[in-house]
């Protein structure tokens, strides 16, 4: 096998993120399901956005938003997406790009616009997702850059992508290809209601494509049908080689075999301002740690730092020097 050019490819929905801070009554006034992602259409997506308060735009997704942790925590990421020939696909592009991450699948013309997230940030820091897909989850194992994928150490799907059959089909090569090459291949379960609708597939899925596997303890516990935390996992470590579980205030348990690895969260300086994205910079933490031969235990830490850093502003860009932070906790 040919040594990796690349840290991380990461798979996933290229979505465009709108963040605005709203009262708990924007939530009830619209009939929003609180702390969920949800799936709209376009035109829910237009009035959605027409009352929403001003606020940040970036482009966004939860891989996307891993990759630039992991290009932020000074590895070399790369990104596969779908965008739109459109404004939108244009700054989701410029803005990945502009963060460090390589991003080269040119924009679809003449069909669904570039995909957007409508986040409503309320007073307690949790997050309401209101997604609208448009052309990001047609991926295709077409749009899969096999030469990319197997150049990576590690390549990282998304489980919000799982939606959409072609999207299935680009997720089960870009896996393929990889495992072929002889990389790391990973799954973040996204959200429990991903977990809900794709449980049959993904249990599959994980027995057979599947090394190291993204989570919270509640999406585990979904995932296997089970209450008890140590019970989702041993049956996790049946399937995948690794496990990153988080466990909110509590730091996260990595699951290795029969290695259960408890890493305490990172103490914060700072009130919880908005949870968007702490999972996906976590999971940037464990990967920027991973590629470079951390222990377990050492990029999990990695992963509590990025995660403390996020959930202390507005959006999900860390603002602190995480190429910084790595030089100290893997020296």
């Amino acid at each position: 096998m040919s040594e990796p050019s690349i840290d991380v490819v990461g798979v996933g929905n290229a979505i465009v993120d709108v963040i605005a801070e709203v009262d708990d009554s924007f939530i009830v006034d619209h009939g929003l399901v609180k702390n969920s992602m949800t799936l709209i259409d376009g035109e829910r997506a237009d009035l959605l956005g027409a009352v929403m308060p001003p606020g940040i735009v970036a482009s966004g997704g939860s891989a996307a938003n891993t990759m630039v942790g992991v290009a932020g925590f000074g590895g070399v990421a790369a990104y596969l997406g779908l965008v739109a020939a459109d404004d939108l696909g244009e700054v989701f592009r410029s803005d990945l790009r502009a963060a460090g991450v390589g991003f080269d699948v040119p924009g679809k013309v003449d069909g669904l616009p570039t995909a957007r997230c409508l986040i409503q940030v309320t007073p307690d820091a949790q997050r309401t997702l209101n997604t609208y897909l448009g052309v990001s989850a047609h991926l295709s194992p077409d749009e899969i850059d096999e030469a990319l994928v197997a150049s990576a150490s590690h390549l990282y799907c998304e489980g919000y992508l799982w939606d959409m059959e072609p999207a299935k089909a680009g997720i089960r090569h870009a896996m393929d290809v990889a495992g072929g090459a002889g990389r790391t291949v990973s799954l973040t379960l996204s959200d429990s209601f991903c977990v809900e609708r794709h449980r049959a597939d993904w249990r599959e899925l994980l027995s057979g494509r599947v090394d190291v596997l993204f989570g919270n303890a509640h999406e585990l516990r979904a995932l296997y049908e089970v209450d008890d935390l140590e019970l989702a996992a041993e049956a996790v470590a049946e399937d995948v080689d690794v496990a990153f579980v988080t466990l909110g205030r509590h730091g996260s348990l990595v699951v290795a075999g029969s290695d259960r690895i408890r890493v305490a969260a990172d103490e914060l300086d700072h009130g919880v301002v908005d949870t968007t994205g702490a999972g996906d910079l976590y999971a940037s933490g464990v990967l920027a740690g991973l590629s470079r031969g951390a222990p377990l235990e050492r990029a999990a830490r990695l992963g509590s730092i990025a995660a403390a850093e996020i959930i202390g502003h507005l959006g999900a860009r860390p603002e602190a020097n995480l190429a910084a932070i790595a030089e100290r906790v893997l020296d």
